[in-house]
């Protein structure tokens, strides 16, 4: 278990209501690993335009401020999991993160479940990066 006030452990806060009332961070940093909580296509006015890529890109959007204050990013993630709530959209989702991560080709995780905790929501990402 990390010990909490080591330099080296960094917790990341986005602002999400869910932060406070679930207990957990979008990101945690230990040492050179950086851990993104499962990302939903959250804007800050609450709204979630129904399109799939479009939420896909807001989660990239929030992943990749995230990586960033923890001294990371997009290019350095080394794993993805990324949730749909219907196979329909498997093309549009991969072709988003094709395109966002290029660069790093992570190894990758795509699985439909049931629903998300929001039912607007049509994607949620998880991501796991270093930092260089």
């Amino acid at each position: 278990m990390p010990d909490p006030s080591d330099p080296a452990l960094i917790r990341v806060r986005s602002g999400s209501p869910y932060e406070s009332t679930i207990g957990f961070s979008r990101a945690v940093r230990v040492g050179h690993r950086v851990l993104v909580s499962g990302t939903a296509p959250v804007w800050p006015d609450g709204s979630c335009p129904e399109d799939p890529g479009v939420q896909a890109e807001r989660c990239f959007e929030i992943i990749a401020a995230a990586l960033a204050e923890a001294g990371s990013g997009l290019d350095q993630v080394v794993r993805t999991r990324m949730y749909l709530c219907s196979p329909a959209d498997a093309e549009t989702v991969g072709a988003v993160h094709g395109r966002l991560l290029a660069r790093a080709l992570p190894a990758a995780t795509m699985v439909v479940v049931a629903r998300l905790l929001d039912p607007r929501w049509k994607v949620e990402i998880e991501a796991e990066a270093i930092v260089p």
